[in-house]
């Protein structure tokens, strides 16, 4: 444990930061896993939720989550498995 205020004060920003990315990167992935499951399914609301986990894609990469292109790359990716899908 730091004895020096600072220090201490970086150690509780910094778990507060790790929580949140933690939550965040979470319901992320919740997301992408129900769109691909949404898309293999073949259910009518598939491109909802892509849309959906677009946008949470887009607030993830806002917010520091994902860097720029990778954000790119996994909306890349739920996009050509819409248009696969039909």
């Amino acid at each position: 444990m730091p004895n020096i205020q600072s220090a201490k004060k970086r150690v509780k920003v910094t778990a507060t930061k790790t929580a949140r990315n933690r939550a965040l990167n979470s319901a992320l992935k919740t997301q992408i896993k129900k769109a691909n499951a949404a898309i293999d399914a073949g259910d009518a609301n598939k491109a909802e939720a892509v849309r959906v986990a677009v946008k949470a894609i887009d607030q993830a990469a806002a917010k520091g989550i994902l860097k720029k292109n990778a954000a790119a790359r996994r909306k890349s990716t739920l996009a050509r498995k819409l248009n696969a899908a039909g």
